[in-house]
């Protein structure tokens, strides 16, 4: 538990999480990275050995058109093995942009407010979990470390059995490893 979130906490994040991986052969890692430089110090902390997805923001999410992963960034990683997934996120998305122009909230907001009860980092763990399964770019049935942050870095790291979007409530947040007391 770190007392207090934000990217002071990636180094130790990403060791507990690798440390985690390893000792319980669980052969993914899902990070969220939206430029790379989380997934870079994993690699340098020996994350190499492991399967690793890195889940970006979507193209657009700062301001139209804006990608925050520098295309020499993407290169880098995918010649080290990671995928990198780039697409909409499962709990905002369209809702988002109905709730933005016309009010109210939705299902998966609903849902995405409820896990940031347990913190921001929780809500994204599950999120990219979903993501990466949805995309096909972890297998289905098989536990994952995700690992993810508050605002940039990472300071939440958990042990999930993801489920497909369509199936969402199948999904199991086995063990919270780390996470920050206040957020």
């Amino acid at each position: 538990m770190w007392e207090i979130a934000g990217p002071k906490n990636t180094i130790s994040t990403l060791e507990l999480a690798i440390k985690r991986a390893v000792n319980e052969n669980i052969p993914w890692l899902v990070i969220a990275s939206n430029t790379g430089k989380t997934v870079r110090e994993a690699l340098r902390l020996g994350a190499a050995s492991l399967s690793i997805v890195c889940v970006t923001h979507h193209v657009g999410f700062r301001g139209p058109g804006d990608d925050e992963m520098p295309q020499a960034e993407r290169e880098y990683l995918s010649n080290q093995g990671v995928k990198i997934l780039t697409t909409t996120h499962v709990l905002a998305g369209i809702d988002r942009s109905v709730r933005n122009k016309f009010g109210g909230i939705y299902p998966p907001e609903i849902m995405a407010n409820a896990l940031r009860m347990l913190g921001q980092g929780v809500k994204v763990c599950v999120e990219i979990s979903i993501m990466a399964l949805d995309a096909g770019l972890i297998p289905f049935g098989e536990r994952v470390i995700a690992v993810g942050g508050t605002s940039s870095g990472a300071d939440t790291a958990a042990i999930i059995l993801p489920a497909h979007s369509n199936n969402v409530f199948d999904l199991k947040v086995e063990e919270i490893l780390c996470k920050p007391k206040a957020w």
